[in-house]
């Protein structure tokens, strides 16, 4: 594919994806079938793929993003059931996809079989999160299913290399694949993924506190999920789980760093994540025609591969139902307590059915698929087609099924916290008033140690002129600062250095507040962010508008 190519199908690509979000379609089901239309017109090249280019050039970013936008208390406090679903639900979901696999395509070998079952079992939660924010789900559920798709990226690539070590004959005894060099594997995997994302995550967070330029910061952290993944698999770690610990990390850490930074880094990343899915939807779709026709190629029936593909289809949605029901009743199942037995508070039946129907496929499994070799041992991959083509009806069929679905069955089932922006909006306004107290008592504070230098009148000024925004909170919190005309142009830049610097004080009081009583758990991240946000505008409009004024 060359630059020309490239380009078009980028600027094709978000076109279509900005026609499906202004009409409210499914975009990645728009950007497969324009692109499988697209393939037919005359002059139209097939566009080869690099699979292991892909993964490494998309599958990154994508999580970076993701995990920045992820509460790390709340991805802590429920990181049991995100392990069960992004890491257990993985390994399950392959090894029955494979076996049901193997059973209804003839001569399919075991290896190929658990290859595509590591390629079909991640689902990509980002469009369920996408409806379930527009319909308020619980924070929770929304909580689960963001931290599932972090993670479960990591264990069904994990799972792919072991499969695929034994494609090419490096194998065991059980199903093909040595589980003692497999669960080594995983283990190395996790532990110099994890360590490696924490150890750059630091390193970033670190410069950036040093920097002190926006511009710079944000190159930086657009150099981190590329930089996390090749260096975790360059130590034979997991590329996901770096850049998955990277992005929580400076995630985290993101409201000690400056306003400017978070201010050009949130647009940046939306329209990223839009560029980067609109692309890969659009190439499967232009390769989806090329795969259909290796497979009528090959000496397999088409016609099995059609029954293959819908029994895989179903055995991937049933599994996740049996799955999430079968830990749930775990879950509820009576403890021994001091008075007896007991029953564990447990949410609503309905939450779980939600969970269970969000398990689209989307960006990972396509890649991976993509990502197949040509040749194993210097032979041509025989079923290098039948299982793009079964990965690829599993995808499509599960935004079909699901994607278009799932809205109807969270109005149906009426799984929403109706009272979430009520509480949001009084967790809000609590937070805000201990945050402008503290704010307060440190200008207090800062203005009784100006006053022998400024004056006591310019301190009162001053005093008056913070400590308003601050009580009112209004959109006229940044009434124009008018300078004396008489006094000189260098003591009135001096003046408007030493006032700037006491109003980022003041903020960074603030936002101390707001990391302490999130890390305490008092907060919801979510009401963290908003307030955050707010300060981020308010300090960015101070330097525009105070500084050059004074």
């Amino acid at each position: 594919m060359n630059g020309a190519e490239l380009l078009l199908l980028a600027l094709g690509a978000v076109g279509v994806a900005a026609v499906a979000r202004r009409v409210g379609w499914q975009a990645p089901l728009v950007l497969v079938v324009v692109g499988f239309g697209v393939s037919f017109l005359p002059g139209v090249p097939e566009l080869q793929i690099d699979g292991e280019l892909l993964l490494a050039a998309v599958l990154p970013p994508l999580l970076y993003s993701s995990a920045l936008g992820v509460s790390y208390v709340g991805f802590r406090a429920l990181f049991h059931p995100i392990v069960q679903l992004g890491v257990g639900l993985v390994f399950v979901t392959a090894i029955v996809v494979a076996l049901v696999a193997r059973a209804v395509v003839p001569g399919l070998p075991m290896p190929v079989a658990l290859l595509l079952g590591a390629i079909v079992a991640p689902p990509d939660a980002v469009s369920a999160a996408s409806i379930g924010r527009k319909l308020g789900l619980p924070r929770p559920v929304m909580t689960v299913l963001a931290g599932e798709s972090l993670i479960n990226d990591a264990a069904a690539l994990t799972f792919y290399k072991v499969a695929l070590a034994g494609v090419f004959g490096a194998s065991g005894s059980l199903l093909g694949i040595d589980w003692s060099t497999a669960a080594g594997t995983f283990g190395l995997a996790v532990a110099a993924g994890v360590a490696v994302g924490l150890a750059l995550g630091w390193l970033v967070h670190a410069l950036r506190m040093r920097l002190q330029d926006p511009v710079v910061e944000s190159v930086l952290g657009l150099i981190v999920p590329f930089a996390a993944y090749l260096l975790a698999e360059e130590l034979h770690g997991s590329g996901v789980l770096a850049v998955v610990a990277a992005g929580l990390y400076l995630g985290h850490r993101g409201p000690e760093a400056g306003y400017a930074t978070r201010l050009q880094e949130r647009p940046l990343w939306s329209s990223l994540d839009l560029l980067l899915e609109a692309v890969v939807f659009a190439l499967i779709g232009l390769q989806l025609r090329y795969v259909v026709g290796a497979v009528q190629d090959s000496d397999r029936s088409n016609g099995s591969l059609l029954v293959a593909a819908v029994v895989v289809l179903a055995v991937t949605i049933v599994i996740r139902f049996l799955y999430v029901f079968g830990l749930e009743l775990l879950r509820r199942a009576p403890r021994p307590s001091r008075s007896g037995l007991t029953r564990p508070e447990r949410p609503p039946w309905t939450y779980q059915v939600v969970i269970s129907w969000t398990g689209m496929r989307g960006v990972v499994s396509l890649a991976a698929a993509a990502a197949l070799p040509v040749e194993v041992n210097g032979e041509p991959f025989r079923d290098r087609g039948a299982v793009q083509f079964l990965a690829f009806a599993v995808t499509i069929g599960t935004l079909l099924l699901q994607g278009l679905t799932l809205p109807a069955l969270i109005r149906r089932l009426g799984v929403r916290d109706e009272d979430q922006p009520q509480r949001d909006a009084e967790e809000e306004l609590h937070l805000q008033e201990k945050a402008t107290e503290a704010a307060l008592a440190r200008l207090d504070e800062i203005v009784a140690a100006l006053v022998p230098r400024i004056g006591e009148e310019r301190a009162k000024e001053w005093d008056e002129r913070i400590r308003g925004p601050l009580l009112a909170r209004t959109a006229t919190m940044h009434q124009a600062v008018r300078a004396e005309e008489e006094e000189e142009a260098e003591r009135g830049r001096r003046r408007a250095e030493t006032f700037r610097r006491v109003r980022q004080q003041v903020i960074q009081v603030q936002r101390q507040v707001l990391m302490e009583e999130r890390d305490k758990g008092n907060i919801d991240e979510e009401v963290v962010r908003a307030v955050l946000q707010e300060l981020d505008h308010e300090e960015a409009a101070g330097a525009h508008s105070w500084v050059s004024r004074f």
